[in-house]
């Protein structure tokens, strides 16, 4: 019985099972089916692989912060950035149409220009407060001829023959603090340390007959003329108008005055007098009221500057270079002009060049002694021209290094000038 159940069993469960679970599979598919497994392996691995290298190149993108878009070297730095456009603003409030859709899709002004514009003006707007130490080295050597005589028959002088010559170098230490307020009032203060040396030359006739000597006179670093100023930019660059900033200077007498200083004649030359100090101020009260203009023409940045220089009237003890002569009196100092223009290049977003002539011009000065006349001082009017070569280097965010070079053109001005200004901003 237990038999005939079995048997009946296993004929059922053969009629009910597929033909491929009772019989094992060829060796060759088993292989075809690894071979094809390991395969999918393969591809998997290296899809797994290509998808760690997309995915730490995606992160490399995020954390790398974004290049800015180029700078427009030229752009004026009025220029305000609002809502991904720039906006020229002028002092009407109006903005700019083709000039502020030509600057739309620029960044800020590069800081070279920022720096050139700073210097044109005047006005330092790269921050609330600034220093500034600047040093300036000038050199004078002026030659006077002096005919004390006559021509004989047109052609043979019959005289005395002197040769005069100054050579004066002056060094001036600067130290300067600025002060801005909501970009466009600003007020400073000006302290400068003077140090200066002169030589005076003559040839004359002295005890053995005629002599040429010379004597120099040295002041040691001395405080100038201190001076405060204020600056108000009432007008900001647009299509049609510049920058335009308006000064005031005033200048103290803090320095060493020229007035009363004797001059020591030379023993063995009657020709040669040398004063016994030298001043490092004009002894009077001056205000200074100006204007400074800057406008961009892409790729060039020009300003001009127009200022007038009044010279108070003031009384002293002593006016008399004389020794052994003390007159007391007033002197009025000639007021002055000065104008200047120039061009100025951005070279690239950390330096600038500049080129600019300068002109200051004077009228004569005057003393009165005491119960005398007004006397108007000879040669004491002047005009002093200069042709400067500049440069803005951008040394860091903070610091800018100011280098130029003034070439004097006329008589009455300096040889050369040069002077280093070290602008830092907070």
């Amino acid at each position: 019985m237990h038999r005939s159940l079995t048997f009946r069993a296993i004929v059922c469960l053969s009629s009910l099972a597929p033909a491929s679970l009772l019989y094992a599979a060829p060796d060759p598919q088993v292989e075809a089916l690894k071979q094809e497994l390991m395969e999918l392996k393969q591809r998997y691995e290296a899809q797994q692989n290509a998808l760690m290298v997309l995915e730490q190149r995606v992160r490399q993108v995020e954390e790398t912060p974004a290049t800015p878009a180029p700078k427009r070297l030229t752009k004026s730095p009025a220029e305000k950035i609002k809502g991904g456009q720039t906006v020229a603003t002028s002092g009407s409030g109006a903005t700019g149409s083709s000039y502020g859709q030509s600057l739309k899709d620029d960044s800020e002004p590069a800081q070279s220009v920022s720096n050139l514009y700073d210097e044109a003006s005047g006005f330092f707007g790269g921050g609330k407060f600034s220093v500034e130490t600047g040093l300036t080295y000038t050199h004078y050597d002026t030659r006077a001829l002096t005919l004390n005589g006559f021509l004989a028959l047109d052609s043979i002088f019959l005289g005395n023959i002197n040769i005069d010559r100054i050579k004066a170098d002056n060094w001036t230490l600067d130290l300067t603090a600025r002060y801005n307020v909501a970009q466009r009032w600003q007020f400073d203060i000006n302290v400068p340390v003077v140090y200066r040396e002169s030589t005076y030359s003559s040839g004359g006739a002295g005890g053995a007959g005629p002599v040429t000597s010379d004597a120099s006179v040295t002041r040691d670093p001395t405080i100038g003329d201190i001076n405060v100023g204020v600056a108000y930019k009432f007008l900001d660059e647009s299509e049609n108008y510049p920058d335009a900033v308006a000064t005031l200077r005033i200048k103290a007498p803090t320095g060493e005055d020229p007035y009363g200083i004797k001059l020591i004649e030379d023993p063995n030359n009657n020709n040669l007098a040398v004063p016994e100090s030298l001043p490092t101020g004009n002894g009077v009260w001056s205000i200074t009221p100006g204007i400074s203009l800057v406008k961009t023409f892409d790729p060039a940045v020009l300003f001009g500057s127009l200022a007038y220089t009044y010279n108070m009237e003031d009384s002293f003890s002593d006016i008399s270079p004389q020794v052994n002569s003390k007159v007391p009196g007033d002197v009025k100092l000639g007021d002055s002009w000065q104008i200047g223009a120039g061009i100025a290049f951005a070279l690239n977003e950390k330096m600038s060049m500049s080129f600019s002539f300068t002109d200051q011009f004077a009228r004569k000065s005057k003393i009165k002694p005491d119960g005398g006349e007004w006397q108007s001082i000879t040669n004491s009017d002047y005009n002093s021209a200069n042709f400067n070569i500049g440069m803005t280097l951008a040394a860091s965010n903070n610091l800018t290094i100011v280098p130029q070079l003034s070439i004097g053109m006329t008589d009455d001005a300096p040889d050369f000038s040069f002077s280093l200004k070290f602008p830092y901003y907070f």
